[in-house]
């Protein structure tokens, strides 16, 4: 079959002509129709130092598509092939405190599919059975492959309530824009969202934000002013692994305001600890999705009228994958989806 592959440590992705993957007992195969690029698989075609740690070349990558389900290993007998499906990207041990819990997101042996196990930009594609979402048909299919990242903005909005309401979202990548479209769909009084990318703030007011803002050119405080916000935003959402972004949004919280931390802060990233203490503000870190409560709200979102489409900007055949990640690293898009039909 034909996959897209980190053949060699160094920058770019290879396509390559390897062997169908085998199906274990505890597996399912299915046939790939579309797939996204996550930001993940960016580091990975960069080969920066986060890629350099967790990638052992060769490895077939990516892990958000949807596609048809065609083969079952022998405990999955009772699945109906030809069905649409997505997938979980994050294998748990099942075995763990957390797993046995049934809050298998915490497991402490997570592993990832396109990073540790070989993944989906490839015509074919082994999972866990478990790991399987059976879709609804009525959901479009380019919405389908990108559960994985709306599964990540679902987690992080949906971790406090936002009915009522102002809400600052900082970071307007894929997940922000989606996660933006998440809180005007639960109800969000006011949705302000920081990016420097004017591209992507374009799409954040598309994507139903309130104000969409550089904020290197307009003061948050400027903003809280016009729409008659006098105290600071009630929940925040940080998208951007920026440590001044983070910092602001700290700094613009109501006293009891809640953050949820989906972006990835470098290891040397400060905030100031009065702050969230003497403001009495909730910090909660965010990965991946609940499994699979998150699946589960996100197709309800989508089936009741979410529109996540806005952020859904570009479309290659897998073979113009080098156009596609050429556009993302330019920052000149939303989320990008290579067809395999």
């Amino acid at each position: 079959m034909k996959a897209l592959v980190k053949s060699k440590p160094q920058e770019g992705l290879w396509l390559c002509d390897v062997d169908q993957p085998v199906v274990g007992s505890d597996d399912v195969l299915v046939k790939i129709e579309k797939s996204a690029i996550c930001g993940t698989d960016l580091h990975i075609y960069n080969w920066d130092e986060w890629a350099q740690n967790h990638i052992q070349p060769p490895r077939v990558i990516g892990h958000e598509f949807c596609g048809t389900l065609i083969e079952c290993g022998e405990n999955w007998k009772q699945l109906k092939r030809g069905i649409t499906v997505s997938g979980e990207g994050h294998v748990v041990c099942g075995r763990c405190r957390n797993c046995m819990a049934g809050r298998r997101h915490l497991c402490r042996d997570t592993y990832g599919v396109g990073i540790e196990r070989d993944g989906a930009f490839a015509e074919y594609l082994s999972i866990p059975g478990s790991n399987l979402w059976l879709a609804d048909p009525a959901i479009d299919k380019n919405v389908l492959a990108s559960f994985d990242p709306l599964g990540n903005a679902t987690h992080t909005a949906l971790s406090f309530d936002l009915l009522g309401e102002d809400v600052l979202i900082t970071g307007a990548g894929p997940i922000g824009l989606m996660a933006t479209a998440i809180c005007r769909h639960a109800g969000a009084r006011h949705i302000v969202v920081s990016d420097l990318n004017p591209y992507r703030l374009t799409l954040a007011r598309k994507m139903g934000a309130t104000r969409a803002i550089n904020p290197q050119d307009i003061q948050l405080t400027d903003v809280m002013e016009k729409l008659g916000m006098a105290e600071g935003f009630d929940v925040g959402l940080e998208m951007s692994g920026s440590e001044q972004a983070f910092n602001q949004m700290v700094g613009s919280m109501i006293h009891g305001g809640k953050i949820a931390l989906l972006g990835i802060q470098g290891e040397d990233t400060k905030i100031d600890w009065d702050k969230v203490v003497f403001n009495g503000l909730t910090i909660k870190g965010i990965y991946g999705r609940e499994m699979y409560e998150t699946w589960y709200k996100m197709s309800s979102m989508v089936l009741s009228g979410l529109d996540i489409g806005p952020s859904l900007t570009h479309q290659f055949h897998y073979t113009e994958f080098k156009k596609a990640f050429d556009l993302m690293r330019e920052g000149l898009c939303g989320k990008v989806i290579l067809n395999w039909d």
